[in-house]
């Protein structure tokens, strides 16, 4: 039986639920209920690092398609494409809170973020290009459940100017319509590629990876003591 769009979208509900049950502070955050500058400010931090590791993965994921599949091919290079540097305008919005590129360029990302690049680049290499797509389309689909909320919240404590580049990339995504994009891209890729209960199954484990970054930056912000947030976090 083919994957449908309702049984993913209904899985990564139910498993972000319980993520929002374990992690501390994790629902308030995406509700818009809470903000905290050090928290927020190393969320930026991950997601340019994350972005870049993302798009090599997927890069590889592109190349394993190669000329198997040409319209898969050439709709995940059209998503990487139109993806590619937006770590910048997050980039702007980390200067103006207070961190140079320097300092970004010199942060390890967190375990959680590692796990999840090197299970998703594992899942790939043995698998083909199934599970990265259903990656993205959480990505996505988050982006288009939570993204605005958290970005109207940082704006009222931090101001217009510090989420400028936020807003633009949420403003590129919903202009490019990149939720329904990644659908076709996961609906060919899972069907042909793949089954649904194996991209289910990678579902429940991304989300749970998503958990457990949330679950680090908070330890490394909020619960560190004070004077130490973002300690050891610079070291390569």
């Amino acid at each position: 039986m083919n994957l449908t769009r309702t049984e993913l979208d209904d899985t990564l509900a139910g498993c972000l639920e319980a993520q929002f049950e374990r992690v501390p502070m994790m629902r308030e955050f995406h509700a818009g209920r809470w903000m905290h500058r050090e928290y927020y400010l190393r969320h930026l931090v991950e997601t340019v690092l994350r972005i870049r590791l993302n798009n090599e993965v997927d890069s590889y994921a592109l190349s394993r398609v190669g000329s198997s599949d040409d319209h898969l091919a050439a709709t995940l290079a059209q998503y990487l494409a139109e993806e590619y540097g937006h770590e910048h305008m997050f980039m702007r919005d980390i200067k103006q809170l207070g961190w140079t590129e320097q300092q970004v360029n010199a942060t390890r990302p967190f375990l959680s973020t590692e796990l999840l690049m090197g299970y998703l680049q594992l899942s790939v290499n043995k698998e083909g290009p199934a599970p990265t797509t259903v990656w993205n389309y959480f990505v996505e689909w988050y982006s288009d459940r939570y993204n605005q909320i958290i970005t109207d919240r940082a704006r009222v404590e931090y101001g217009e100017d510090a989420l400028r580049g936020s807003q633009a990339h949420l403003d590129y995504d919903e202009g490019h319509d990149h939720d329904e994009l990644m659908w076709k891209v996961v609906d060919r890729a899972v069907n042909r590629w793949s089954n649904a209960e194996t991209a289910l199954r990678y579902a429940r484990a991304y989300v749970k990876l998503a958990g457990d970054y949330f679950n680090e930056l908070y330890e490394s912000t909020v619960a560190a003591p004070a004077g130490q947030a973002f300690a050891g976090s610079s070291v390569r």
